[in-house]
């Protein structure tokens, strides 16, 4: 458990203190409940997704859609548990990520309307494809120049 915390401790960008110190601050549940907890909604987000991804092959989209999207809003609700509620809408929000929060959160709403309300399988499958490129630029905005390099990458195979 020390391992991992000092592997997570650290400078982050806006502030002096360390990730954990960051999290320990953040909330009154000790690291290992607060590990528990993301580990538990994080498998529980992956598996509904799964069970989405399998409901493709029997062609029901729109299960697919609704699966897919609960999967995907109990994993990203899962690093409440690391950092606190506030702390994750404050980056979220931030100027780095704004744009993939808000294409993520209206597609997790959009394909969740399409699925349910509409009941238009093709427009859910376009809707999860938007929703997982947004979610992994979302993503890859917490990993130092990955988007740089994700851009750099597409240009060399566009070129």
């Amino acid at each position: 458990m020390d391992k991992l915390k000092r592997a997570l401790s650290g400078n982050d960008g806006d502030e002096e203190r360390g990730f954990v110190g960051q999290i320990a601050d953040s909330s009154t549940l000790s690291w290992s409940t607060r590990l528990r907890g993301f580990i538990a909604c994080f498998l529980i987000g992956f598996l509904l997704s799964v069970l989405g991804s399998v409901s493709v092959f029997f062609a029901n989209y729109k299960m697919f859609g609704v699966l897919y999207t609960f999967g995907n809003i109990i994993a990203l609700a899962s690093t409440c548990f690391l950092m606190g509620p506030v702390s994750q809408l404050k980056k979220m929000f931030s100027s780095t990520r704004l744009v993939a929060t808000v294409v993520m959160l209206v597609t997790l709403v959009l394909t969740l309307v399409a699925a349910l309300w509409w009941k238009n399988g093709g427009l859910v499958l376009i809707l999860v494809l938007v929703q997982f490129l947004a979610m992994t630029w979302y993503s890859l905005s917490y990993i130092p120049y990955a988007r740089d390099a994700v851009k750099k990458c597409v240009e060399g195979c566009l070129n």
